[in-house]
């Protein structure tokens, strides 16, 4: 590869970077949004979250598009090549998780003239480390870190535990009849943001692939039935 061709494979490449980098903004401020609707009760934010995750999905597109340009026109070997595929496995993920932030939008956007919801559980906590998650899955990319990606995965265990503890008080609340459809509803974001967890793994997982070559799989995301009403676990 001569000078000028590695000259625009960079300068590709930092534009691939800097894509990823807005999309996962435009993710982070959906779920921010979907919450703060989800706890104020705010329907007209839930409507424009939903609004904007096309916003989301054309950038993806775009994403995805420059990657396959990429590899088409510069044939990127190596790391420089692994970095590309990651970006598109980034642009896809980070757009699904920016469908659960919209699918939770919905959710408020039905919830609309229901009673008070008595209890949100978990789901701020959670939403807030499901942020977390893809910030440092982000940053692990564009750093190239494979130890940050790590740290990423290690936080998995918790969203599940904070799902788990929903699920308890979720049941709770169901054996008063009048209060089961707002359980479920509440029942659904939860399992929607351990969901969005998942795919913030699933980023770390291809961080790591991407910078050392090697593939993993966590597999402490299969749960027993008996994680979930096991009592008194501690948060």
């Amino acid at each position: 590869m001569t000078l000028q061709q590695r000259a625009v494979l960079t300068r590709e490449l930092d534009e691939l970077r800097e894509n990823i980098l807005r999309l996962s903004s435009m993710v982070d401020i959906a779920i921010d949004r979907a919450v703060i609707a989800l706890t104020n009760r705010d329907v007209a934010l839930a409507h424009q979250v939903v609004l904007d995750d096309s916003l989301v999905n054309a950038l993806r597109f775009k994403i995805e598009e420059d990657a396959l340009l990429i590899l088409a026109t510069q044939q990127p070997m190596a790391k420089d090549l692994r970095l590309v595929i990651a970006g598109i496995h980034f642009a896809v993920e980070l757009e699904r998780i920016g469908d659960h932030a919209a699918g939770i939008a919905r959710l408020v956007q039905r919830l609309d003239g229901e009673d008070p919801i008595e209890s949100l559980y978990k789901i701020p906590k959670m939403a807030k480390r499901v942020r977390e998650m893809i910030a440092k899955s982000v940053q692990a990319y564009v750093q190239q870190s494979p130890d940050l990606a790590r740290a990423v995965i290690s936080q998995d265990d918790k969203i599940d535990k904070q799902y788990r503890k929903l699920y308890q008080g979720a049941l709770e609340q169901m054996r008063d009849d009048s209060y089961v459809h707002r359980a479920t509803f509440m029942l659904w974001i939860g399992h929607t943001l351990e969901n969005a967890g998942d795919s913030d793994v699933q980023l770390a997982e291809r961080v790591i692939f991407m910078v050392t070559g090697e593939f993993i799989e966590n597999l402490d995301d299969v749960h027993e039935l008996d994680d979930f009403i096991e009592p008194n676990e501690p948060s």
